[in-house]
């Protein structure tokens, strides 16, 4: 039954990421991959929301199986943001693929932390 929360969390995460990603990279007229940072530190932010519940005891495992697992997993997108540092690598923009890099982590790091707060304050 595990793997049947993780399905249902992954079709809701991915279509909202591929939906947030091109609604975000509309909005904006620049190289930097605002789309995939957006969804990424989206997701990083949900995770260590439920991972500070399940942690209080305020959420069980299951959610971190629907929410976690599939739609964190399905929403957040590692492949993409390799991709698109590579292409603005090749692109001679390496200093732009660096920022992103950062800003991706920095942002997805700060977001896990967080979200991780908001659990503990709210459930601590």
């Amino acid at each position: 039954m595990s793997w049947l929360l993780v399905i249902l969390g992954a079709a809701v995460g991915a279509p909202l990421r591929y939906l947030t990603d091109r609604a975000v990279q509309a909005r904006h007229d620049s190289p930097l991959p605002w789309g995939t940072i957006t969804v990424n530190t989206t997701a990083s932010a949900v995770l260590g929301l439920v991972t500070g519940a399940v942690a209080a005891g305020a959420a069980s495992t299951r959610v971190t199986l629907l929410v976690g697992t599939g739609l964190c997993g399905a929403l957040s997108t590692y492949s993409t943001l390799s991709y698109e540092v590579l292409r603005l690598v090749e692109s001679g923009r390496r200093r732009l693929a660096a920022l992103t890099v950062a800003a991706s982590l920095l942002a997805g790091v700060g977001a896990a932390a967080a979200g991780v707060a908001l659990a503990r304050a709210l459930w601590g």
